[in-house]
């Protein structure tokens, strides 16, 4: 089977330095995550209050709205997002203010990349809905610490997309996952745009069609009998 990461979970990186923001964006999204980018707090409440982010990689000194505001207004809101604070200073009094702000987490730059890639999954942990290690149903058997899947013993070779897709059906434990779902937990707002032009609120999110398209391959590679149905107007049912 294909690598495929852990992307179940979406980030907003927000991030002036757009430079810094893009290669974290792409290291995320290597890792599995679906990323987006923006370069100033007024664009990053803009994303925030468009989409449900699971984690937001949060730089304090945004301009126009500072990120010190981004956060208070996060945390006033009652948000579930997880916010990982960045700052250029590591001092203890920078990292306390920081966290009585509001922050999750604290990490000062420079950094290591590693380090940031596990803490954002670690403010995941925190904020989910434990997900058992291993998930089956209908013969088909997904280990979400491995990231492999089975079909009757048979390993299946499916892309990050798919997997994460098959990952959302089980863990739905039969009940039906709308199309919007899917495109908010497995597709971020760049899918389809050129790398390096991230989304501005109010362009072209995916399109529901790519749902299907994935759907098809995914039901293509589990092979027959079918498992996965159309619940009409709702979304899809394993």
């Amino acid at each position: 089977m294909r690598e495929a990461g852990d992307n179940t979970m979406r980030v907003l990186v927000a991030e002036d330095e757009e430079t810094l923001a893009e290669l974290v964006a792409t290291g995320l999204r290597r890792a599995g995550f679906a990323v987006d980018t923006v370069y100033s707090g007024d664009a990053a409440l803009a994303y925030l209050g468009l989409h449900d982010y699971d984690v937001v990689v949060l730089d304090r000194d945004l301009p126009r709205v500072h990120g010190d505001d981004v956060a208070r207004r996060l945390v006033a809101g009652g948000s579930r997002t997880k916010i990982l604070m960045l700052t250029a200073s590591g001092t203890t009094e920078d990292r306390v203010e920081g966290l009585d702000l509001g922050a999750d987490d604290y990490v000062s730059k420079p950094f290591e990349f590693p380090e940031l890639v596990s803490r954002v999954r670690a403010l995941r942990r925190r904020g989910a809905r434990p997900v058992p290690p291993q998930l089956e149903r209908h013969g088909i058997r997904l280990d979400s610490v491995r990231r492999t899947a089975t079909r009757d013993g048979r390993e299946l070779d499916l892309s990050p997309k798919e997997f994460t897709v098959l990952q959302l059906l089980l863990e739905a434990d039969g009940a039906a996952v709308g199309a919007e779902e899917l495109l908010e937990r497995a597709w971020d707002a760049n899918a389809g745009s050129s790398p390096g032009s991230p989304l501005r609120p109010g362009r072209e999110s995916p399109h529901p069609g790519a749902v299907d398209v994935c759907m098809g391959k995914l039901r293509a590679e589990l092979g027959e009998p079918a498992l996965i149905r159309t619940v009409q107007g709702v979304g899809y049912a394993l």
